[in-house]
């Protein structure tokens, strides 16, 4: 028990070291990056400090497998160099239930992360996208999913519409039960429009089975207007509505499921956000992969040579887990594969790798 909590503080140890390492660089970097971005706006390094701080975390949680495997590799060649692996086997103790504890930690580390980081992960990102549009583009387009329905909202400094639909096709660009409410730049409401659907094409909105009322007459229901068709002008565009969704990640782990239900409830595709959420369940096991890679290629005494070998090995399996498992996600969100296959199958397959390899060094 003693060896066990002893080796599971220094790989906790090793992995904060390396995990406040890439923080500082990737946030020094976006830093930078945001403030040549953003040159035009005239924000200043206190601005772009800010953006970086909530741009950071996201593409930190996108290499946390590569974070765990320089870590477990930094601790293997530790103890080898230190000789503490040869003590470790002198007392009886085999590889293989040494590994037991890294192990653990990776898949409770894991699962920490899917509960506790990946909400925060996804509150800074839903911050960075408002903060961006507004310094892009001097306005927000919104869109959310609800059990309602759905909602829009289009307009710029000449006033706001906001827009909520029953359902919608799978591209966003027809609505169906829809209702247009706009609003002056004061915020009060100016005209509401209830229609059987709506076609979004370029510039406008095209409606049919529409009543519109004027809110701001005296008696609304008098001068209500009823067309079998009419335009709205409309500045939104088809891709605009679908980057609009975010991308999985700007979901909390928590909400994804309700999430799920709501997007399909209104006519979307959920498939990219089934694969992300499979994917956050497979990512503790993910997790466990890396230090059974590391492990399979660094837990051998230094005094026997091709260290640096070993550890260009080591990474570049890792590196290749990591590659296989994105475009396993590519594949399963194109539907070219089932979801349960894009996320379980490369961290499962890395699993089974490693441990072959290392039983075949211990026992072999």
């Amino acid at each position: 028990m003693t060896l066990s909590l002893y080796i599971a503080r220094r790989f906790a140890g090793m992995l904060g070291r390396v995990f406040l390492v890439f923080f500082g660089i990737l946030l020094l970097i976006d830093t930078l990056e945001q403030l040549r971005r953003f040159s035009d706006a005239g924000i200043g390094l206190t601005q772009a400090l800010e953006l970086g701080l909530l741009n950071v975390p996201s593409s930190l949680y996108r290499i946390l497998p590569l974070i765990l495997i320089l870590s477990a590799i930094a601790l293997f060649l530790g103890l080898a160099r230190s000789s503490e692996l040869v003590v470790v086997r002198a007392a009886g103790r085999s590889g293989l239930r040494f590994l037991m504890t890294p192990v653990i930690v990776a898949l409770l580390f894991g699962a920490l992360v899917v509960a506790v980081l990946n909400p925060i992960v996804a509150g800074t990102s839903r911050l960075y996208d408002q903060r961006w549009a507004e310094l892009a583009h001097g306005d927000a387009q919104a869109f959310s999913v609800s059990e309602g329905g759905l909602w829009l909202r289009q307009g710029g400094d000449d006033g706001q519409t906001v827009i909520h639909a029953g359902r919608a096709n799978g591209e966003g660009t027809e609505l169906y039960d829809v209702t247009f409410l706009t609003f002056d730049p004061d915020g009060l409401p100016l005209r509401r429009i209830l229609a059987d659907s709506a076609q979004l094409v370029p510039g406008e909105w095209r409606l049919t089975g529409a009543k519109a009322w004027t809110l701001d007459a005296q008696n609304p229901e008098a001068v209500s207007v009823v067309e079998t068709t009419a335009n709205l002008p409309s500045d939104l565009t088809g891709d605009a509505i679908r980057d609009s969704f975010g991308t999985p990640e700007a979901v909390p782990f928590w909400q994804l499921p309700d999430f799920i239900a709501g997007l399909e409830k209104a006519g979307f595709s959920a498939r990219a956000y089934r694969v992300w959420f499979q994917m956050e369940l497979a990512q503790p096991l993910l997790l466990a992969a890396m230090v059974l890679l590391a492990a399979g290629f660094t837990m051998r005494h230094a005094r026997f040579g091709g260290t640096g070998m070993r550890v260009l090995v080591a990474l570049l399996a890792g590196f290749g887990t990591f590659f296989i498992r994105n475009f396993a996600q590519v594949l399963g969100d194109n539907g070219q594969i089932p979801i349960l296959m894009a996320a379980w199958a490369p961290p499962a397959a890395a699993v089974l790798a490693a441990m072959g390899l290392l039983l075949h060094l211990e026992d072999g």
